[in-house]
């Protein structure tokens, strides 16, 4: 009996997520903000009908709210409480949605953080310097993490400050209201790298992809840009500044390279791989410059402090 509820229970929570998942693209411009370039309107399909379930109504706003749509999946589950009166999810289901955001956060974490940044450089670094596994990738991806963590803190705080904190205290209580006050934070980090960088053509070809008019980009406004034009426009623009900053650090390892590689062909040495001769001074050439210091450095004042615009 209780293998059928927990079936019943998921797939009810699946049919709830299906019928939001199938709702048009969000609309993710405040009310109070007008701008003079729209994209055209999309006809939402229709709900799919479901007679043995009583579905909550998903409206267009919801289209991309993930706390929405696990309160829609929440309220079409039977009761689990003791008073038989409060709709809630079971234990199990509990269970699957931490697992699920879990395995999410990764994913949110390379397309909306500086972890993309900091990675591609320090790997470029090590195949510049011609180290193969040295240092490793676990310690690489760590140092990244943790700088991740150290540039996003201010990011992180206004989160916690303007919709964690409110919404534990009941000052918000809608939960469309507490998506948009947790996303602004990221959304202006994002905006504000690709300021800060010029890369602004990834985000007018994601705009010219849904068909948004950018002829005349000065009439268009930080809202007008939803969330799901601005994570792959953030990410287009990441990987272009971490390729033009790997470029960078590339350039010396490679003058030593042709140095030995010229001196060892000079010396008929041809046999000899010139990596076996050029590691040693590449070595001491990063150590002599403190070159770690002077990487992780670039790298953290290469983002663009996160303003509330």
């Amino acid at each position: 009996m209780r293998l059928r509820t927990l079936a019943a229970g998921i797939a009810a929570s699946m049919l709830a997520l299906s019928a939001a998942a199938q709702v048009g693209p969000p609309i993710d411009a405040s009310p109070a903000t007008v701008s003079t370039v729209r994209s055209p309107s999309i006809d939402s399909p229709a709900m799919p009908a479901a007679p043995l379930l009583n579905l909550p109504t998903v409206t267009a706003t919801d289209a991309l709210n993930p706390i929405q749509m696990i309160d829609s999946a929440a309220k079409a589950l039977p009761s689990s409480g003791k008073d038989g009166d409060k709709p809630g999810l079971s234990t199990a289901l509990n269970i699957l949605v931490v697992l699920t955001v879990v395995a999410l956060a990764p994913s949110i974490m390379l397309m909306c953080t500086c972890f993309v940044r900091i990675l591609i450089v320090l790997g470029l670094l090590r195949q510049a310097m011609g180290t193969q596994s040295v240092p490793p990738p676990q310690v690489t991806t760590a140092l990244a993490l943790f700088m991740t963590l150290l540039v996003m803190s201010p990011t992180l705080d206004r989160i916690n400050t303007e919709a964690i904190v409110p919404y534990r205290q009941g000052e918000i209580t809608d939960y469309d209201q507490l998506w948009n006050k947790a996303k602004q934070p990221l959304r202006d980090f994002m905006f504000n790298q690709i300021e800060a960088t010029g890369n602004w053509s990834s985000l007018y070809m994601i705009l010219e992809f849904r068909k948004i008019d950018t002829s005349e980009p000065e009439k268009l406004s930080r809202a007008d840009v939803d969330m799901v034009s601005l994570v792959p426009a953030y990410m287009l623009s990441e990987l272009k500044t971490a390729f033009l900053m790997g470029f960078r650090i590339y350039l010396p390892f490679l003058v030593i390279d042709m140095v030995i590689s010229t001196m060892l062909i000079a010396m008929s040495m041809m046999m000899l791989p010139p990596v076996l001769i050029s590691l040693p001074f590449k070595l001491l050439l990063f150590v002599l410059v403190d070159g770690w210091t002077l990487i992780i450095g670039g790298l953290m004042h290469s983002f663009a402090q996160t303003g509330s615009g």
